[in-house]
């Protein structure tokens, strides 16, 4: 039996959210098949390695910049690109500007093209908010179907349009927790007499950490066994640098990096810290929910991303640093149990949905067929 060829089309295999979330759905599907095509926008990403040496084809693509000559270059480049290489399924991941590369999947052939929103606004910068809210209009004219991660990131691309929530799953049992694990990895981290923060997030504009090291400052000034241990990695990090250093925190925080070994990190913390400026569902909210952690999230993160209400704390952006400090110092004998059999009620369990998944893509490309 012939397999199914599916294109995903993202900007980079770098360790944020979205490719994690992909890699979940990837490492669970049936290879037999299925056969996996990816292509990119930047050089080389973290999941690079294992991809190929899992049997996966990376393709590149430019960058897309603003540039008028760049602008015709990308274009031409997927023209060529999608007359050289059919795909059953194209599978776009990226923001708003996906739909250039649907756009060419349809003029060269692509039957099944689908365009995945997993974001529900787009940064500040005033061309690509008007650029995003036209391509925003006209993606559904070049995709057969729509997906969203949530419904706020549904709603914000596509509007009134019908579109599917594909769940940010995750392998549930990885993340329960391990009172074990959590000692002994607290020991690890030279975490065992202290009160520990944790954020998981790229470090860009987004996720806010600029804000969270003010606030993080705040609680220090009030109680100094306080630790913060910053996972990640991203164009912001020399002015993260820069900011630990003029807040006079450098003794109290540690920049961890790119991890792979997140579950067990998390075991260890008491407070995930998530003041993100907004969000589609990210998917470092469910593993720190899956954890059993005391969650405590900005009201830019959608309320759907909630998965056990109480260990969720939600606090304004609207309230200053201190606001936050004190509302997170409130915070005491907060007892850490096994919530995993919660979450994977929820739907968040990562076996289940990639099978789904499958299911789907053999529907799509079945009624594209008739």
């Amino acid at each position: 039996m012939q397999k199914i060829k599916i294109l995903y089309v993202l900007t980079v295999l770098n360790k944020g959210g979205l490719e994690t979330m992909i890699m979940n759905y990837y490492r669970n599907f049936d290879k037999t098949k299925f056969e996996f095509h990816f292509l990119v926008h930047r050089v080389s990403g973290y999941f690079e390695n294992e991809l190929i040496g899992d049997g996966a084809f990376i393709h590149r693509a430019s960058p897309l910049s603003f540039s008028f000559r760049n602008f015709i270059k990308y274009r031409k480049e997927l023209d060529i690109f999608f007359k050289n290489n059919h795909f059953d399924i194209v599978h776009v991941h990226n923001n708003s500007f996906g739909y250039f590369p649907l756009k060419y999947a349809k003029k060269n052939g692509a039957k099944v093209r689908i365009m995945h929103s997993h974001t529900s606004a787009l940064k500040d910068d005033v061309k690509k908010i008007l650029l995003g809210k036209l391509l925003n209009k006209k993606i559904p004219t070049v995709a057969t179907d729509l997906f969203a991660c949530g419904d706020e990131a549904g709603k914000w691309m596509y509007k009134n349009k019908k579109f599917e929530i594909i769940p940010n799953a995750i392998e549930v049992d990885k993340f329960a927790f391990n009172p074990e694990i959590r000692n002994s990895f607290r020991e690890n981290l030279s975490a065992q007499n202290t009160i520990n923060i944790v954020n998981v997030a790229r470090f860009n504009y987004i996720k806010n950490h600029l804000f969270l090291l003010e606030v993080f400052a705040e609680i220090i000034k009030k109680n100094g066994n306080y630790k913060l241990f910053l996972v990640g990695d991203g164009e912001l990090k020399s002015q993260i640098l820069e900011k630990i250093k003029k807040l006079k925190i450098e003794h109290n925080v540690e920049l961890l990096g790119i991890r792979n070994d997140i579950p067990e990190i998390l075991q260890a913390m008491d407070v995930f810290l998530f003041p993100s400026l907004f969000e589609g569902l990210p998917v470092s909210l469910v593993e720190a929910q899956a954890t059993g952690i005391q969650c405590v999230i900005s009201d830019g993160v959608p309320a759907e991303s909630i998965l056990v209400k109480e260990n969720v704390k939600v606090i304004s952006l609207k309230e200053n640093a201190e606001q936050w400090a004190n509302k997170i110092l409130e915070i005491k004998n907060f007892e850490r149990k096994d919530v995993s059999k919660t979450i994977k009620e929820k739907g968040y369990d990562i076996k289940e949905n990639a099978k789904k998944l499958e299911k789907k893509y053999r529907e799509l490309l079945t009624l594209s067929k008739l």
